[in-house]
């Protein structure tokens, strides 16, 4: 059968992307406390493409996928990549998924169990001389605005904000050490389940740790250095409660 594919191009015109994108997968990823995890993610694969090449072979990206997402963890991940690349006659291999991570966690005096979500994502970059892979994971957290319990008889407010945290892979790491750094850092974390004891004691813990978006993104990037991350990102947006806006924060690292 005649592959276009295959065929000459004569344009000129090198592309740095092609691929596929939008690919939804189940997956299993690596878990502390159940040893694995079943998921779904979101995957985007791609190779660069050069000029004389008329297009890429877009099964193939899927074929390959398909022999790791049964253990796609982090240090396999790497390893798919330089097959796609090695695959398709590639320079270069780009990939990346999203997928939500579940924990089970309990109330915090009731001890309660109930599972929280949290959005993680691999990205990765593979070529003859390169290799670069990165961990996302966003946190949900309850922030206490500081300003607003020094200057209120009663109260203050507080709001849910998302932590997105992203680092450079260097050696093996567990999700969960990294989730609970970052909810230890905000003025409480979040629960599924809370009764009415839980909720009294999360309201009063906030009350005592308020923390500025500025606070938060600070005291995490100390957490992160401490966990001797070689590059991170570290970004904050709190929901505000009573403002029409967000409140936001970003900082990097790189050693």
């Amino acid at each position: 059968m005649r592959d276009i594919q295959n065929e000459k191009d004569t344009r000129e015109v090198p592309l740095q992307k092609v691929g596929v994108r939008g690919v939804k997968y189940p997956v299993s990823v690596l878990d502390k406390t159940q040893k694995t995890q079943n998921t779904t993610a979101t995957v985007n694969l791609y190779v660069n493409l050069p000029h004389s090449f008329k297009g890429t072979h877009m099964s193939r990206f899927i074929e390959v996928f398909h022999k790791y997402h049964t253990n796609i963890s982090m240090q396999h991940f790497l390893v798919m990549l330089d097959e796609i690349r090695n695959k398709l006659d590639a320079e270069k291999a780009y990939g990346s998924i999203t997928f939500p991570y579940f924990i089970e966690k309990k109330a915090p005096v009731s001890e309660t169990p109930g599972m929280m979500e949290y959005i993680c994502s691999y990205e990765g970059e593979v070529s003859g001389s390169k290799k670069d892979f990165y961990v996302g994971i966003e946190v949900p957290v309850t922030t206490l605005c500081p300003c607003s319990k020094a200057i209120s008889e009663y109260g203050a407010h507080n709001q849910r904000g998302y932590v997105r945290i992203k680092v450079l892979y260097s050696e093996f790491f567990w999700i969960e050490d990294v989730i609970s750094m970052v909810e230890q850092k905000a003025s409480s974390p979040l629960y599924s389940v809370l009764k009415r004891q839980d909720e009294k004691q999360v309201t009063e813990h906030a009350y005592e740790n308020p923390r500025f978006v500025e606070d938060l993104v600070r005291e995490i990037y100390l957490g992160l250095k401490q966990m001797k991350f070689k590059w991170f990102s570290v970004e904050a947006e709190n929901e505000e409660s009573i403002h029409l806006h967000n409140a936001y924060a970003y900082t990097e690292y790189q050693e």
